[in-house]
C-alpha cells in the first residue's frame, strides 16, 4: 500500500464521495425526522460513521477476498449501485427501500443507510481501484466532517434553503454520480474480460 498525497486525487474522492453520501438530499429527510420528535445525535452520526467507513475501506477487501471477489469485479458491481443511484436522483424513483428498524433515528436511518450506506461502502472499495489510500481517507474525513455541520445545524439550513435548492442540488449530483458509474464501470469492466 503505497501513501501519498494528491489534492487532485483528494478533490476527485471528495466529489465522489459527496455525490454518493448526498447530504444535501438528505437534509429534507433529517428535517422530516426532527418534525415527528426523533432525536438526531450528530456528534455519534458522524464518529460512528467515520468508523465504519474507514474499517470497511481496509478490511472490505479482505472481506471480498473471503469470497473470491477482487476489488476490480466490486468496482463494476458498485459502478451499478453508483448508477442505480444516479437514476433515484435525477427521475426522483425509488430503486431502494428503505425497510429497517425505526427504534434509533441516529442509527437507523441517519447512520445506515443515509450516511453509510450500501452505496457509500461499494464507492469506498471502487475508489481503491484509482486512488490512493490516504487520499480517500482524506476526503472521507472532510465528507465527514461536512455531515456533522450540517446535522448540528439542521435548523438553521431549513431557514437558509428552500425546498428548490434541495432539489437543485440533488439533481445536479445525480449526474455527477452517473458521469461517475459510467468512468467506474468502463476504467475497470476490461479487467474482468
Amino acid at each position: 500500500m503505497q501513501l501519498y498525497l494528491s489534492f487532485k486525487e483528494i478533490f476527485s474522492c471528495f466529489m465522489v464521495l459527496f455525490a454518493i453520501i448526498d447530504i444535501t438530499g438528505s437534509i429534507p429527510i433529517f428535517i422530516g425526522l426532527k418534525s415527528k420528535g426523533r432525536s438526531i445525535n450528530a456528534v455519534q452520526a458522524s464518529i460512528s460513521s467515520l468508523i465504519i467507513g474507514v474499517v470497511f475501506l481496509f478490511l472490505g477487501e479482505v472481506i471480498l477476498s473471503l469470497f473470491g471477489v477482487d476489488i476490480q469485479a466490486f468496482a463494476v458491481a458498485g459502478a451499478l449501485i453508483i448508477l442505480a443511484m444516479a437514476v433515484e436522483m435525477i427521475f426522483g424513483v425509488e430503486l431502494f427501500k428503505n425497510d429497517g428498524p425505526t427504534d434509533s433515528a441516529t442509527i437507523v436511518p441517519v447512520i445506515f443507510p443515509l450516511i453509510i450506506g450500501t452505496g457509500v461502502m461499494t464507492t469506498l472499495l471502487s475508489l481503491r481501484a484509482e486512488y490512493g489510500i490516504l487520499n480517500i481517507i482524506i476526503a472521507f474525513l472532510i465528507n465527514i466532517i461536512i455531515v456533522y455541520i450540517v446535522l448540528s445545524q439542521l435548523d438553521r439550513i431549513e431557514k437558509i434553503l428552500g425546498k428548490g435548492t434541495v432539489y437543485v442540488l440533488r439533481k445536479f449530483f445525480g449526474l455527477i454520480l452517473l458521469a461517475i458509474g459510467i468512468k467506474l464501470f468502463t476504467t475497470n469492466i476490461g479487467t474482468l474480460f
